[in-house]
């Protein structure tokens, strides 16, 4: 009765992997011009989150799921070939860097808005503002 909704769990859970894929465009961003570098990727939170439908990821304890924003749950590979390589062998793409970041930032956005008005639900109900 006194967990936490699973909006928040769902929405921090949001936030953390736009996080994690932030971090992982910002590499790809950095390593544009080293030969040989592949782009890496993280899969969708929408894909992640179903693949946990049959055993979601549920914190039984404090700090159990501790690592959440880390790189042991949110791991990032190596995207597979969606464009051109360029002649020194690097498939870091500078424009779908920038398209896939801003998708990512509406994706942060979106997770705070909604555990911001679920927190806000929350307070009214308990007669809080």
């Amino acid at each position: 009765m006194f967990e936490k909704p699973e909006v928040l769990t769902i929405a921090s859970s949001l936030a953390a992997h736009a996080g994690a894929r932030q971090a992982a465009i910002a590499e790809n961003v950095a390593n544009a011009d080293t030969p040989g570098y592949r782009a890496q990727d993280l899969p969708d939170f929408s894909k992640i989150y179903r693949s946990n439908d049959g055993d979601p990821l549920r914190a039984t304890r404090t700090g159990h799921l501790s690592a959440l924003a880390g790189d042991s749950v949110f791991a990032a590979s190596e995207r597979a070939g969606t464009g051109a390589m360029s002649p020194n062998g690097n498939s870091v793409s500078l424009e779908a860097e920038m398209v896939k970041a801003a998708e990512v930032k509406r994706e942060h956005d979106l997770a705070l808005a909604v555990y911001g008005k679920s927190l806000a639900i929350l307070r009214a109900s308990l007669g809080r503002r």
